[in-house]
């Protein structure tokens, strides 16, 4: 039996080769630089890895990137006028305000007050509704369902019609623009959740699973149909012992020993999903640079 695993972090260096020569190309026709605004605020480690991440792989595709670190106790009203300032700025083309965000600032205010043209997270509910009516072509998607898409058509190719595919989580994150996106694709889609009446049941009926649940290795490889492809959007950090003491290790929402026993195509954790998420980021980014300039965005 061949290899299942989907690598991920070679399509998403593929991913951002595309955008790094889309950018030369558009920087060199027309001058625009395409410009990434990452605000974070407070000092979440968690938050400060990712933002670096971001920050660099900016950099690497060629753009313009800004980040404004701001303190814990930064007003509401603060964070607002410095999203408004960045909806004003034309050089800066994808605004990012990394979550979660402290406790007295309320975080649907501040993501709704983004420009829907700059939403390079695909939150806005201008993206969302354009997303849920199947006008993929034009709404920023959210980055991870994004790139799960791509996997999986990396997989199946790209012709998904017909399809009976089960997504096992239901945020408005990953679930739910997930299920939107393989409605889009002419899947026949069931979004499932920790409350599903005979959960495994629904799971084995699928030719397709997007586990985004959030709870370590939930999913069982017997719950797998023979052949199935399974794309694991979770992350979850467990106690590793074996790794020495207080050692911990990232784990899927799949079990991936069991379930790469039956599926055709499984993506691992780490290595899968997680690359394409800031992969994605830069392509919106870049999508929205091009539209600000008046031309076709690349495909990926």
């Amino acid at each position: 039996m061949s290899d299942p695993k989907i690598d991920g972090k070679a399509v998403a260096d593929e991913v951002m080769a595309n955008v790094k020569r889309s950018a030369d190309l558009l920087i060199a026709e027309t001058g625009i630089t395409p410009g990434l605004a990452v605000i974070i605020v407070g000092e979440d480690p968690a938050s400060q890895v990712y933002v670096a991440s971001k920050g660099k792989r900016a950099k690497e595709c060629g753009f313009h990137s800004v980040q404004h670190t701001l303190p814990a106790q930064t007003s509401e009203e603060d964070l607002l006028d410095h999203v408004c300032a960045l909806n004003d700025d034309a050089s800066i083309h994808g605004i990012l305000v990394q979550l979660p965000l402290p406790a007295h600032i309320d975080e649907n205010r501040v993501i709704q007050i983004i420009s829907p043209a700059k939403d390079v997270d695909g939150f806005h509910l201008t993206n969302v509704g354009m997303l849920t009516v199947g006008d993929v072509s034009n709404a920023f998607v959210p980055c991870t369902p994004a790139g799960s898409m791509i996997l999986l058509r990396r997989a199946l190719g790209d012709d998904l019609s017909g399809r009976n595919a089960v997504v096992v989580g239901r945020s408005n994150i990953v679930g739910k623009p997930m299920a939107s996106l393989l409605l889009a694709a002419n899947c026949t889609v069931t979004i499932a959740h920790s409350r599903t009446k005979d959960l495994a049941d629904v799971v084995r009926g699928a030719d397709i699973v997007v586990a985004a649940v959030g709870r370590p290795e939930m999913v069982k490889g017997d719950w797998i149909a023979p052949g199935a492809t399974v794309i694991d959007v979770g992350i979850n950090r467990i106690d590793a012992p074996e790794r020495g003491e207080g050692k911990t290790r990232l784990v899927g929402d799949v079990d991936y020993n069991e379930a790469a026993q039956h599926a055709a195509h499984i993506t691992p954790v780490p290595g899968g999903v997680g690359p394409m998420t800031i992969a994605l980021l830069m392509a919106n980014t870049l999508t929205s640079a091009y539209r600000s300039a008046g031309r076709e965005p690349p495909q990926f």
